[in-house]
């Protein structure tokens, strides 16, 4: 494709007259004083009748045969600024995400974060790689801090939901609707559920930390959580026969490995079971009560 004089580019969104038509559409002024250089506004891609005279809105973008060609489909982003945007391939080169525009943008390999599937919903910015062709980015942590707002209208114990936009070894970062960044400790997320880029995420708040954040837990909270968790002791000790070799004194690791809750949580379950009188401990081990050997 030979760049028009007037320095439009794929991606850009411009307003421009039709000066002739053709069987395939009418053709846009590029504003080079070549015909040559005129865009090809298909019928296809015209969302109304566009006549010659006419001054319409487009959205540029490179067709199969790498010629700028017009839309009047335009895009819900613009260079900049930050969506939620679906994967519509991955491809060995990258993937494709839609940003409402005629064509899928180019998301690099170098620019996604982990498991991209086609289907999934992600946050994205649109930007311009090297070349000048439009891109989309995963890497939004940054902008996402620009853009929060502290919060002011709810409390310790409200539950809000957010997807997710970046996730690190220490959890999960989600933005809301309202623009709030909760943060989702590991340690406060269900380990039976794998959380993803862009999943929601329905969560209650258990901190409103000085710069207006929140902490956010997935764990029930602590009188629901124990009475869940003795219930799955309980499951336990049936299938063992109403023994099974932990106790208040086993290590923190091996609680967390088998229950997949944490030590403090675990002596609370068992304290509760032991003040309704269905379990016991010796030696080491947890019985049913009338099972101790």
């Amino acid at each position: 494709m030979t760049a028009p004089a007037a320095g439009y580019r794929p991606g850009d969104v411009v307003t421009l007259k039709a000066v002739r038509e053709g069987e395939m559409g009418v053709w846009l002024d590029a504003g080079t004083g070549n015909t040559s250089d005129d865009i090809l506004l298909h019928k296809l891609q015209q969302t109304t009748p566009v006549r010659v005279g006419d001054e319409v809105k487009v959205y540029l973008y490179l067709d199969p045969r790498k010629r700028l060609t017009a839309s009047m489909k335009l895009p819900k982003m613009r260079e900049g600024q930050l969506g939620y945007v679906k994967v519509l391939s991955v491809t060995r080169d990258g993937g494709f995400v839609d940003i409402g525009a005629e064509r899928g943008v180019f998301l690099p390999y170098t620019e996604m974060q982990g498991r991209v599937h086609a289907g999934q919903f992600v946050w994205a910015r649109l930007y311009r790689d090297k070349s000048g062709r439009p891109a989309v980015t995963m890497r939004v942590d940054k902008d996402m801090a620009r853009l929060a707002k502290p919060v002011v209208d709810k409390k310790v114990g409200d539950v809000l939901t957010g997807t997710i936009y970046n996730i690190t070894r220490d959890g999960f970062f989600l933005f809301t609707p309202e623009r709030h960044i909760a943060f989702l400790h590991r340690s406060e997320a269900d380990p039976k559920r794998y959380l993803s880029f862009g999943e929601e995420v329905t969560a209650r708040i258990t901190f409103i930390r000085p710069d207006g954040h929140v902490d956010v837990s997935l764990r029930k909270q602590k009188e629901n959580a124990m009475l869940d968790d003795a219930a799955r002791i309980l499951a336990e000790l049936q299938s063992r026969n109403g023994r099974m070799p932990y106790c208040d004194d086993t290590p923190v690791e091996i609680i967390k490995a088998k229950f997949g809750i944490s030590k403090a949580a675990f002596k609370r379950a068992l304290g509760h079971l032991m003040k309704q009188g269905k379990i016991e401990q010796a030696d080491g081990w947890t019985h049913l009560k009338g099972h101790a050997e």
